[in-house]
């Protein structure tokens, strides 16, 4: 599992760093990394998150499309310059709506029906407040009765929340989301492609389950303007990875309030990602919760503390910035190169 780590320094001794997806090569989308935002960012003052962030699109359409992924980690390290500047978590700076969030651990792709009963009843004893099934997408029948059987493991009142990724045609996701009605599912994510507008509209008007996606639409928040205006879905994802960094949650969040929809939060997968996006969480009024894959233990590498959960409640960090420092002796073991 490879990763970015990507580190800003200002000229008064301000010195940040994100965690970054790595896509196929941490090596090749390091060197991508500092040939498109050195240009961009040297000369500049941090502070100018706004102007920067509208001169990297810019710059990203003219020359260099970059991955959606790309620009996170940057503007990350620049909100983060500006909280430590101000004394401040980041959330807090940003403008903060909760000191702790509820979490919900979400399952990778599990071999067996009894596998997701098992975790489920497993995540509910530790207390989080939901658990979301990721099937595995390939036999509508065998997701649908994993639905069911997970449903019949946890009892009725636990929440419940779907994901299986966008392997269905449009009769498949209206099978599965007619049934995930009468079990009680809190919503349904991404059963169709993101991209898919057309069909989603229609499904969307046609079942009473909210449908919540487009966290893999690039270019936040102008993708998702049309989704929201026109129904396409029910509620937005987004997340400072996949979205534009913190800059980027924002815009999507406010724009999905403008619309009195939801913006859920999408899991960022490593932690000291996913502690950003749990600032976010705390810093808009439109999320629900704080994702995290499970098992978390596979995840929660690079941090030199775990992001405090307690029953179920994910509680912010009162420091500075993120809160929480790196683990760089971790970080440092696991490099293979620097650019």
């Amino acid at each position: 599992m490879e990763f970015l780590v990507l580190s800003l320094k200002t000229d008064i001794g301000i010195e940040v760093s994100s965690f970054g997806f790595a896509g196929a090569s941490s090596v090749g989308s390091g060197h991508l990394a500092k040939a498109a935002f050195e240009p961009l960012l040297i000369g500049q003052n941090p502070l100018d998150r706004e102007k920067i962030w509208h001169q990297f699109r810019v710059a990203d359409r003219w020359w260099n499309h970059l991955p959606f992924y790309s620009y996170g980690p940057i503007d990350i390290c620049l909100w983060l310059i500006g909280a430590l500047a101000a004394g401040q978590p980041l959330y807090k700076y940003i403008g903060a709506h909760a000191d702790e969030v509820p979490t919900y651990c979400s399952s990778l792709v599990l071999p067996t029906i009894e596998a997701y009963c098992d975790e489920a009843l497993l995540v509910k004893q530790q207390g989080f407040k939901a658990y979301k099934i990721h099937p595995p997408g390939s036999d509508i029948e065998e997701d649908i009765e994993i639905h069911r059987a997970v449903r019949k493991a946890v009892g009725p009142d636990y929440a419940l929340i779907s994901d299986p990724v966008a392997p269905y045609s449009f009769e498949e996701a209206l099978r599965l989301g007619r049934d995930l009605e009468k079990l009680g599912y809190l919503w349904l994510e991404e059963p169709l492609a993101d991209e898919n507008a057309a069909a989603l509209r229609k499904l969307t008007a046609t079942l009473d389950i909210p449908i919540v996606g487009a966290e893999v639409l690039a270019k936040h928040p102008y993708s998702v303007a049309d989704y929201l205006s026109s129904n396409v879905i029910d509620a937005i994802r987004a997340d400072v990875s996949w979205s534009g960094g913190v800059t980027g949650v924002l815009k999507s969040a406010h724009l999905a309030e403008s619309f009195g929809a939801r913006c859920e939060l999408h899991s960022t997968i490593f932690h000291p990602l996913e502690l950003v996006n749990l600032h976010l969480c705390a810093a808009i009024s439109n999320n629900s919760y704080f994702e995290l894959l499970t098992p978390t233990n596979k995840f929660d590498f690079g941090l030199a503390e775990p992001i405090g959960i307690v029953q179920g409640m994910a509680k912010l960090p009162k420091k500075p910035g993120l809160g929480i420092e790196f683990d760089w002796s971790f970080i440092d073991n696991c490099t293979i190169a620097k650019v």
